[in-house]
């Protein structure tokens, strides 16, 4: 169980990078330290699987070409703000009611269901992630406080019970809606660093609930 707890950290970790990188543009000092060894590490570690290797040398690809960029923070603050805070039409808006169902309008049944699903675990989310509970950094956010939650469980039954709860929740709540947000990232950002971003979501998405339903 130990090891399995000490894998659970890693990923809950991993989601809430991903979250912190969807909730707000990076700041100077912040994209530094992408440029740092130790996050070339963390990234080049995560390339070591095939799964996730494609998505991963997009994201290093867009770091190296950043290294060039003028204004290189503003310039990509500035993708931020076109990929995800514009309209449906000129955007890849970050909220899954925008996916799910026929419409693809912005509408409260999915962040209601979020908001039960958190409120039935107890959890609160980040408070500074002043967004709808259907956000994807909202979303991703809940998840690593679900997995750090699981550890706490003392019996090998009770922590098999509360993965199989992940994988549910991965594929009910996200992988219901990412790829298609995925797709649409990859149409519309030019530059492509947070594209790869949402697409090496998708991947660690996909391997975690093969990992979790015991296939990997």
């Amino acid at each position: 169980m130990q090891e399995i707890k000490a894998f659970n950290e890693k990923r809950a970790e991993i989601y809430w990078w991903l979250s912190s990188l969807l909730a707000r543009e990076l700041t100077q000092e912040s994209l530094e330290q992408y440029h740092s060894v130790e996050i070339r590490s963390f990234l080049s570690g995560l390339g070591e699987n095939e799964s996730l290797k494609p998505a991963v040398t997009k994201v290093v690809d867009s770091l190296n070409r950043l290294l060039d960029r003028e204004d290189a923070q503003l310039e990509l603050a500035a993708d931020f703000c076109d990929l995800f805070l514009k309209s449906d039409r000129d955007s890849a808006l970050p909220y899954a009611s925008i996916y799910i169902g026929k419409s693809g309008l912005l509408n409260d049944k999915p962040a209601k269901e979020m908001e039960d699903l958190m409120r039935s675990y107890d959890i609160e989310v980040d408070k500074s992630l002043n967004e709808p509970a259907d956000h994807i950094a909202i979303e991703l956010d809940f998840l690593g406080n679900l997995i750090i939650l699981s550890n706490k469980l003392e019996k090998e039954h009770e922590l098999d019970n509360a993965l199989t709860e992940q994988a549910q929740l991965i594929h009910q709540h996200l992988l219901s809606w990412t790829p298609q947000f995925s797709q649409k990232c990859q149409s519309l950002d030019k530059f492509g660093f947070y594209a790869s971003i949402v697409q090496l979501l998708v991947s660690f998405l996909e391997l975690d609930c093969r990992y979790l339903q015991g296939k990997e």
